[in-house]
């Protein structure tokens, strides 16, 4: 056969294998409002830059068995003309089960992102592990096991290299865990699920009747479980949020992230600020507003923005500068740290720390929670996490107390201990070890409301932010104007930090 014909056949081969599960189940696809796995690689990745690899593959290298690609589309291609590695799993094949000859691709992508040190990207709408009742195929099912390399190999990069696992379907057993050792999970709403067993193991295990989406379905995960950290409307959405989460990253720890050309400029002062706080301490407000007047063009790409909502965990830009934000939210629960609130920051914490990532804490926080019910939560451990990450962090990390700092709240929030490489506060901002209203409640607790009240009047002068700086406890009390300027002048000045801490084989952080 000559040259010719062998490439036709080649080209034959390969045009079959695009047909993936065929065109019956491309359009059940597409009426359940999905993208092919195709398609969301073309959306995903820079147009014409997407490189295959693994295309002719089939279930056990069986050409009788129509397994194209083996239900998993793999390559590499262009993000913002930076490379990534991609596994796009095809429900049309399989259900998009993982299969032998699918889990040595995607293997292999996991090895070459590791070894260029590249992100590693995965389009997760799978069904699990394949099974089969085929004795030929027993000894895949019996080796099983082997697929437990996906799991520790992700472990080994995490940290190293950004992690991303967009369930655009359904991530169950297998798959389910590729998301939970994610550094970043989106969601789509109505098509997407995660759960260790689906809806029929569960039945049969535990008995109870639960449909795919109250088991695992995308509110479950974004407001409940807190695994997922974005819900969105459709695919096309949770690609593009992908492509804007990778745009505050490195491609790899130790570097530092992109920095872009500023949107507005750099000492733009806001006069906004200067009316969002409202003067009653009582009265709650949204943090939202005091981001949105900070950051180049008002953007904020939350992290986690429907759980654990009395903080705000975010990426954003000043100045060009990649930046994380942790913001205590007086909108909800005043702010205050409960467990979720605290393993929220602490995870953004640590993904920040790991890739060079500034850290910008706005406190507004009374303390954390108190009571038998957060005791028996474990409020102390999952606090502790909170601490940990903080104190671990060697990135830039700057503080401004909006309103007040109370407690360990102050402390887990960036406060003096903490290595702020600026700590500032706006003028009426308050520093205590608790309010001037629970001093009182512990000191007076039986004595009569005018006493209280008296009571109140000594202590509140006492922990006003004057008299804190004239301790020399904060850097400056500045005009909330000043807010941006002075962050952008800071990111600049520390951006080439370093931090050595005392040599260890690893920390031990609280669970």
């Amino acid at each position: 056969m000559s040259m010719r014909k062998k490439v036709d056949e080649l080209e034959r081969r390969r045009a079959e294998a695009k047909k993936m599960g065929g065109e019956a189940r491309l359009a059940r696809q597409k009426e359940r409002g999905k993208l092919d796995a195709r398609a969301r690689l073309d959306l995903l990745l820079d147009p014409g830059t997407f490189r295959e690899i693994g295309l002719l593959a089939t279930h056990l290298g069986r050409a009788e068995v129509a397994t194209p690609a083996d239900g998993v589309v793999c390559g590499t291609g262009m993000i913002d003309a930076r490379p990534a590695c991609v596994a796009s799993y095809d429900f049309t094949v399989q259900g998009g089960s993982i299969g032998p000859v699918g889990e040595r691709k995607v293997a292999r992508l996991r090895e070459l992102a590791l070894r260029e040190r590249i992100p590693m990207i995965w389009l997760v709408d799978s069904a699990g592990a394949r099974l089969s009742a085929d004795p030929e195929e027993a000894a895949w099912i019996s080796s099983f096991a082997d697929t437990g390399y996906l799991f520790r190999e992700q472990v080994v990069m995490s940290g190293v290299v950004p992690l991303v696992a967009a369930m655009v379907g359904p991530g169950a057993a297998g798959t389910a865990y590729i998301p939970g050792l994610a550094d970043f999970v989106p969601m789509v709403r109505g098509t997407s699920s995660m759960a260790i067993g689906g809806p029929y193991l569960v039945k049969s295990v535990v008995g109870e009747d639960v449909t795919e989406e109250a088991l695992g379905g995308s509110k479950v995960h974004t407001e409940v479980s807190g695994v997922a950290d974005l819900e969105t409307g459709s695919d096309a959405e949770c690609l593009a949020a992908v492509r804007e989460y990778l745009s505050y990253f490195p491609l790899r720890a130790g570097e530092k992230p992109p920095r872009r050309a500023p949107s507005d400029p750099a000492d733009r002062r806001e006069e906004a600020l200067l009316d969002i706080v409202p003067e009653n301490p009582r009265q709650a407000y949204d943090v939202h507003k005091v981001i949105a007047a900070v950051v180049d063009g008002g953007r904020l790409f939350e992290i986690k923005p429907r759980w654990a909502r009395n903080i705000v965990t975010g990426l954003a830009r000043i100045d060009g500068w990649s930046v994380g934000i942790v913001a205590n939210n007086p909108m909800q629960a005043g702010g205050v740290l409960d467990v979720n609130a605290a393993d929220k920051a602490a995870r953004f914490v640590n993904l920040c720390d790991a890739f060079e990532i500034p850290l910008l804490f706005l406190q507004d926080v009374p303390g954390f929670m108190v009571g038998s019910k957060v005791e028996q939560q474990g409020i102390i451990r999952h606090g502790a996490k909170m601490l940990h990450a903080v104190a671990s962090a060697t990135v830039p990390k700057l503080t401004v107390v909006l309103r007040k700092g109370y407690g360990a709240g102050y402390y887990v929030m960036n406060g003096r201990a903490y290595e702020p490489d600026l700590l500032v506060a706006w003028p009426g901002a308050e520093i205590s070890v608790m309010g001037a209203e629970g001093m009182v409640a512990i000191a007076a607790n039986k004595q009569p409301d005018e006493v209280k009240k008296q009571l109140a009047e000594g202590i509140r002068p006492h922990i006003d932010i004057y008299r804190t700086a004239a301790l020399g406890y904060v850097d400056d009390v500045i005009d909330p104007r000043e807010t941006r300027p002075l962050l952008a002048h800071y990111l600049t000045l520390c951006a080439d930090k370093r931090v050595e801490r005392p040599w260890r084989k690893r920390e031990i952080p609280p669970m």
